[in-house]
C-alpha cells in the first residue's frame, strides 16, 4: 500500500486567495500576520493597520460579526472600503441532527460543494467541538468509517476556522453588545478527530488554532484545543512547537503485526518510532501528557495481554488511556468488545497507575460518535466484504 510521504512545508506570509464571486478575499482563517498584510495590499495606510486589524478581528471572532456595515465603530467609509474588497463565509450548514443524547451533527458544505461532518457533544458545565481537516481521508484505517472515504482535498484554514463559528452560530455563543459578561463556554474544547489526518494538512490546522485561540477573539486556551494523530511522526516534533496542543495518538495495537492492519500509516512509522517521537512531546509543548486512543475491538486486540503490552509500551510517557468501545457502522468487519472484556482490559491500565477512561459513545443513533463520520454523499458506497478484503480479515 502506498502511504503518502510527509508533507514539505514552508512557514511563508501569503496573501490568501480572492473568492470566485467578485473577487473579494476572505477574512475567515487569516492569521494577525496575514489579515494585516491583506489589508495593507488592499490599500489600508499602513500607519492604520494595526488599529484596523484590531478592530476587524474583534469584531468577526469576538462578537462574530459578518456584516461589515454592522462594525460601528468604523467611519462608513471605511466599512464600505471592507465591503468592496472582502467578504466574510463560513461553509454552510446543510443538514443538522440532533441525537437523543443531545449530541449535534452538522453536514457541512465548503467550497466546490464538498461536505464534511462536524458535531458538537453536550457534557455538564462544558461541550466539545470535533471538527474535520480534511475531506475524506488518505490513511484508510480499518476500523474507521471515515477511512473508507478516499481522500479529497485538504480544508483551508478558513473552512477550519468555520465550523467552530457556525457551531456558536448554532448555539447562540456570540455575546451580545451590552449584555452582561457571561464566561459560560458551550464550545469550551476543540478536538481535531473528526474527518481527516490533521499533521497532513499542517499550516492550514496551525493558522487555524491560531485564530481560535486568539485571546481577543474565539479564545480557547491551548489545553482547551486537542489534535488526534495516527501516527505522522515528522510532524510531531513541529505540533508541539508551533501549535502547542493537547497531542492524542490513535494507538489502537500493541504489536505491529496488529497496528499495520488496524492502522496502515503504521507500516511507514512502527509502534517504536512513533513512541520515541513522543516521548518528547510534553516537554516541547508544555503539554501535562499524551492521550493514548485504544478503540476496543472483539477478539482483535482486547485481551489481557494486550493491556499488559500497552502498560509497558508506554512506561515513562505522561499518558492516559482512553478506551473507546468500538461504534459499528454499515459495512463494518468488525464487532465491540463485550462489556466485561473492556472493563477487565481498563482494570490492568489502572492498576499500572494510568488513568483508564471508557468512552461513553454519544451520538450513535445519527452516526456522530467516534469513528463514524463520513461525508453523507460517500456513505455505503464499498460493501462488507470489500471492506473486510482491505482490513486483510
Amino acid at each position: 500500500m502506498n502511504l503518502p510521504a510527509a508533507p514539505v512545508t514552508q512557514d511563508v506570509l501569503t496573501i490568501p486567495r480572492k473568492l470566485p464571486e467578485g473577487g473579494k478575499t476572505n477574512l475567515i482563517g487569516l492569521t494577525r500576520e496575514q489579515l494585516r498584510a491583506a489589508l495593507i495590499a488592499a490599500g489600508t495606510p499602513e500607519r492604520q493597520a494595526k488599529m484596523r486589524l484590531g478592530q476587524v478581528w474583534q469584531w468577526v471572532y469576538h462578537w462574530g460579526v459578518r456584516d461589515f456595515g454592522a462594525m460601528t465603530n468604523l467611519a462608513k467609509d471605511y466599512r464600505a472600503f471592507l465591503d468592496a474588497h472582502f467578504t466574510i463565509e463560513i461553509p454552510q450548514v446543510v443538514n443538522r441532527q440532533v441525537s437523543a443524547d443531545g449530541t449535534r451533527k452538522y453536514l457541512v458544505r465548503i467550497a466546490g460543494g464538498h461536505e464534511v461532518e462536524v458535531v458538537y457533544i453536550p457534557e455538564e458545565n462544558r461541550g466539545t467541538l470535533c471538527i474535520s481537516s480534511q475531506v475524506g481521508c488518505t490513511l484508510t484505517c480499518s476500523f474507521c468509517h471515515t477511512g473508507t472515504q478516499k481522500l479529497v482535498r485538504n480544508l483551508t484554514a478558513g473552512e477550519i476556522v468555520g465550523q467552530v463559528m457556525l457551531a456558536r452560530d448554532d448555539l447562540n455563543e456570540w455575546p451580545q453588545p451590552g449584555a452582561p459578561k457571561d464566561e459560560t463556554r458551550l464550545v469550551s474544547n476543540v478536538v481535531l478527530m473528526g474527518m481527516g489526518e490533521p499533521l497532513y494538512n499542517f499550516d492550514a490546522v496551525r493558522d487555524a488554532m491560531k485564530v481560535v485561540r486568539d485571546d481577543e477573539g474565539i479564545a480557547l486556551g491551548r489545553r482547551r484545543i486537542t489534535l488526534s494523530t495516527s501516527g505522522v511522526v515528522p510532524e510531531i516534533a513541529r505540533c508541539a512547537e508551533e501549535i502547542g496542543c493537547q497531542l492524542a495518538v490513535s494507538f489502537h495495537a500493541t504489536t505491529d503485526e496488529v497496528r499495520d492492519r488496524l492502522v496502515p500509516i503504521n507500516k511507514r512509522w512502527n509502534i517504536a518510532t512513533l513512541l520515541g517521537a513522543l516521548r518528547d512531546y510534553p516537554r516541547l509543548s508544555n503539554s501535562e501528557r499524551i492521550t493514548f486512543e485504544y478503540v476496543m475491538l472483539k477478539d482483535v486486540n482486547d485481551s489481557d495481554a494486550d493491556a499488559r503490552r500497552l502498560v509497558k509500551l508506554i512506561a515513562g510517557i505522561p499518558a492516559k488511556i482512553n478506551l473507546i468501545p468500538f461504534n459499528e457502522w454499515p459495512g463494518s468487519p468488525y464487532e465491540r468488545s463485550d462489556w466485561e472484556r473492556i472493563e477487565a482490559f481498563a482494570d490492568i491500565i489502572y492498576k499500572a497507575g494510568y488513568a483508564s477512561p471508557i468512552r461513553t459513545p454519544r451520538g450513535e443513533d445519527i452516526m456522530a460518535a467516534c469513528g463514524q463520520l463520513k461525508s453523507a454523499t460517500e456513505r455505503a458506497r464499498k460493501s462488507r466484504a470489500e471492506i473486510a478484503a482491505e482490513a486483510g480479515l
